[in-house]
């Protein structure tokens, strides 16, 4: 199934034309929990990795045989999953209870190496905004489970470009670390339904006069909502907003949920205008955590916008505008809302690359 993001609130370049130069295109993932094949685009599916060819390892010194092990994740997950809607089992519950962190392999030594993490495979084919290197049309990503590396103590992600049309056998069955050090660390295995949409630059790195227009444009849609909440307060004072009016509490409440259904909802440039949530290619970066950081590239100095976004949500409540027209009949589920599983740093993670070298080493920035 396609995923189809609504057409934004407004036409935000149509009331602010200079927006127009502050525009770039992000392609969402959508992941969606399914069965990847191995030269299928996917979170956390089967590599197209050659047979012949070493699998990234991480060689950093650091404990790796304690932690979740990655069976008790998947099947801690698979049991909730089946358990929607009604309690657990009685063994269910008691294998949940089992599932915890320990020293789970004594016999694997911090300096030993430990095979990567599979965590996504994206092709160019499929991802509209995916750009590697020349004649290279499949890209890589893995990573360490373990926030152990550098001096920030965050994961290690490796990149890996090929051409896919030279992979002959693949690689079967295929390794990964037996542990991961969180089990938000763990990507559950998802198909991915590409989208191409529009971004506009971050708010707070927009010119000091745009940004002046925008702010009051918002606070001038908040004070129409404040006068039509008052006419709607003087309208229905003794109507049908009056509990009163209704032959029972229910019906006065089913009332006033389909009223709210008809109100038109906040529109804020961050949340709706801005910058799409989820894991997605390309696009731009939000700093609403933290002051805007500059990420520049560390051989020619180029800056480097996002390759990769890995949040925590397809949309929150915030940006539940950005929700996929095919999931609104399932906007609380979360399969869709927190699809893979995943948080690093506080909730989102970005891999930046250089434009013009996608093989110079890539960065990370966090928020």
């Amino acid at each position: 199934m396609t995923r189809t993001t609504p057409p934004r609130p407004v036409d935000v370049e149509g009331v602010f034309p200079a927006l127009a130069a502050h525009r770039r295109t992000a392609t969402r993932l959508h992941p969606r929990h399914g069965v990847p094949g191995a030269r299928d685009s996917s979170v956390a599916g089967p590599l197209l990795w050659p047979a012949g060819e070493p699998w990234p390892v991480c060689t950093v010194a650091h404990p790796k045989g304690t932690g979740h092990l990655l069976s008790d994740v998947r099947l801690r997950r698979r049991i909730q999953d089946g358990a929607r809607g009604r309690d657990f089992t009685g063994d269910e519950q008691r294998r949940l209870d089992a599932m915890k962190a320990a020293d789970h392999v004594p016999d694997l030594r911090d300096d030993d190496p430990l095979p990567m993490l599979a965590v996504a495979q994206l092709a160019t084919r499929d991802v509209p905004d995916l750009v590697g290197p020349e004649g290279q049309d499949l890209l890589q990503v893995f990573w360490c489970p373990f926030e152990a590396h550098g001096p920030d103590r965050t994961i290690d992600v490796v990149l890996k470009w090929r051409r896919s049309a030279d992979v002959g056998t693949v690689l079967t069955p295929q390794p990964e670390p037996p542990v991961a050090g969180r089990e938000e660390c763990v990507p559950t295995t998802c198909v991915v339904h590409p989208e191409q949409v529009v971004e506009h630059e971050y708010l707070g790195l927009l010119d000091e006069g745009l940004q002046e227009e925008i702010s009051a444009w918002e606070e001038g849609l908040l004070d129409e909502d404040e006068d039509d909440d008052g006419d709607d307060d003087d309208d229905y004072e003794d109507g049908p907003s009056s509990a009163a009016s209704y032959a029972t509490y229910e019906e006065y409440e089913a009332a006033m949920a389909a009223a709210r259904t008809e109100e038109p909802e906040e529109i804020d440039y961050m949340s709706d205008l801005s910058i799409a949530p989820g894991w997605k290619v390309g696009g731009f970066a939000s700093w609403h955590l933290t002051d805007p950081a500059p990420v520049g590239c560390q051989v020619c100095g180029t800056a480097m916008p996002p390759l990769l976004t890995v949040d925590k949500w397809e949309c929150d409540g915030a940006s539940r505008s950005w929700l996929p027209v095919e999931d609104r009949d399932a906007e609380n589920d979360p399969r869709v809302l927190d699809p893979v599983g995943v948080y690093l740093g506080r909730g989102l993670m970005r891999v930046h690359t250089c434009p013009t070298d996608p093989l110079h080493p890539h960065r990370l920035s966090f928020q």
